[in-house]
């Protein structure tokens, strides 16, 4: 076992996932939503308290897991979750039940992500997070930006594409689209971007100018 792989493993091994959560994950598989890894949820909830969240877009609900990690770092926040799939949404709602959040703090929004955040406030959000349609991911990183407040993060789970990103020999779109837009956001005079490759890699992006 390579040193890389070693060190991911004991990061996953360490994660300890809150009972709700863990069952968030269990639906989110049995619909075949593909969660985020603990290791990035984890990530995110560190983020969502380091900036102190009270309003948090999320594109791509699945069932709730994101959600409730961003939310776990961010206890009085108010989230926006936005989805396609009815069904997703459903299984969101019954998994914030679960885990005891306010109704009042979470609105479930059925739709497309292009045709719903262009309609959204201006730097009024202090997190928004991305995982959803990776083929349109950089048409939603630049609502994000725009979305956000100064000091506010933009978040894209996934994006290293489970190696491809990496792999000069990948050249399919999403790929691209991923590795553009890694390359751009580093040479972006707007953000400070980092790249973290814990799990499945998340992309961290914090506003610093209009």
């Amino acid at each position: 076992m390579s040193e890389h792989d070693a060190n991911a493993r004991f990061v996953g091994e360490t994660i300890v996932e809150p009972a709700a959560i863990a069952r968030a994950r269990s639906h989110a598989m049995e619909l075949g939503a593909a969660p985020l890894s603990a290791a990035v949820g984890a990530q995110c909830a560190v983020l969502s308290a380091a900036v102190a969240a009270r309003s948090i877009i999320e594109v791509g609900t699945g069932a709730g897991v994101s959600g409730l990690w961003l939310m776990r770092g961010a206890p009085q926040a108010v989230l926006t979750t936005i989805d396609n799939e009815p069904e997703h949404l459903a299984a969101a709602r019954q998994s914030f039940a679960d885990a005891k959040i306010a109704p009042a703090r979470a609105r479930f929004i059925t739709g497309r992500a292009a045709d719903v955040l262009p309609r959204m406030n201006e730097g009024s959000y202090d997190i928004v997070l991305i995982d959803a349609d990776p083929e349109n991911v950089i048409e939603y990183v630049e609502h994000g930006l725009r979305l956000v407040r100064t000091g506010g993060l933009v978040l894209i789970p996934r994006v290293l594409a489970g190696g491809r990103v990496a792999d000069p020999v990948q050249r399919d779109a999403v790929t691209a689209a991923y590795r553009s837009l890694v390359q751009e956001t580093q040479e972006s005079p707007a953000v400070l971007a980092a790249l973290s490759p814990v799990g499945e890699g998340l992309l961290q992006l914090a506003r610093i100018s209009a």
